[in-house]
């Protein structure tokens, strides 16, 4: 059965869209045992799904004629054998005897969690093909739905957050990007994925594009939580601007000139070890100097 987009129901060669399995209500019955895999829900709760505060009299009646169009959908000739249970008071969908996309989803990334990268990889590119479309995409806005559309949505930036990191740590760098850059379309405060684009920026080489994405994430983390960047952020930051300094052209003097300023070039022990030293005023007047004119320069260019 399919949830992922548009809901249908495959039965042998026979296939069952949401137009053939009954009204919006009537789909919302077999959605929510859908999303309520092998967990029994009893008839007030669907009455409560359903129709709100606003069942009417006979609601009762109607809900348990929608179970049995439903069973004559699902499973024809095996109304008490079929995936579809009765139980005291209620009804289950048997997981056991149907296959949900949803499910195949959750079952995929939860082996992923716990997994070694390679292998990771492989699961949660099967995962994120799965769900390619949104959760009931065609369905009905009503509260419980939209509340289960939204913990979907968290669980797939959570697989493209995990793919991104795998992909990265398997040396991946261009894909790792792309899927940063995806789970940031969605939630531009998620410091992870920050740190994997940065990391892949500067294992591609585009020190430049790295510099723009951790100030980025810089301003929007100080700007949204008050808070900095983590260790891994600003170790790939310090990188990046040695590599930006070391390029031959005006923005690598700029950044150089930066640097010695404040005190970050003065030697090659790693930036956790580095104490930065007194400058004598010659070095300071050279770089405030290139500074001023690269400044000049940009600013000429700008009007």
């Amino acid at each position: 059965m399919r949830v992922l987009g548009s809901l249908e129901v495959r039965r042998g060669e026979d296939v069952l869209t949401a137009k053939e399995l009954g009204g919006p209500r009537q789909r919302q019955v077999l959605e929510i045992l859908l999303l309520s895999p092998g967990v029994p829900v009893s008839k007030h709760r669907l009455l409560e799904l359903v129709w709100g505060e606003a069942a009417p009299p006979g609601a009762m009646g109607t809900l348990e004629s929608y179970v049995s169009v439903l069973r004559r959908h699902l499973q024809p000739g095996q109304p008490r054998t079929g995936p579809l249970k009765t139980t005291n008071g209620g009804y289950l969908m048997d997981t056991s005897l149907v296959e949900v996309d949803l499910h195949r989803f959750d079952s995929l990334l939860g082996a992923a969690r716990s997994s070694p990268a390679q292998a990771a990889y492989r699961l949660l590119g099967q995962a994120l093909g799965t769900a390619s479309a949104p959760l009931l995409e065609n369905e009905l806005g009503c509260e419980w739905a939209q509340s289960q559309r939204d913990a979907h949505a968290t669980r797939v930036r959570e697989a493209r957050l995990l793919a991104a990191e795998a992909a990265l740590e398997l040396g991946r760098a261009e894909e790792a990007i792309a899927h940063a850059r995806a789970v940031l379309e969605q939630e531009f405060l998620a410091e992870r994925a920050w740190t994997v684009l940065v990391l892949g920026l500067e294992a591609t080489g585009r020190a430049v594009e790295g510099l723009q994405a951790y100030d980025r994430c810089r301003r929007l983390l100080h700007r949204e939580l008050g808070c900095a960047p983590g260790v891994a952020l600003g170790g790939a930051h310090r990188r990046l601007l040695q590599a930006t300094a070391g390029q031959d052209d005006d923005l690598a003097q700029a950044v150089s000139a930066l640097l010695v300023l404040h005190g970050h070039l003065h030697d090659s022990a790693p930036a956790v070890d580095r104490v930065p030293r007194v400058l004598d005023s010659r070095a300071r007047q050279e770089a405030a100097t290139v500074l001023e004119a690269f400044l000049g320069r940009t600013l000429s260019l700008a009007s």
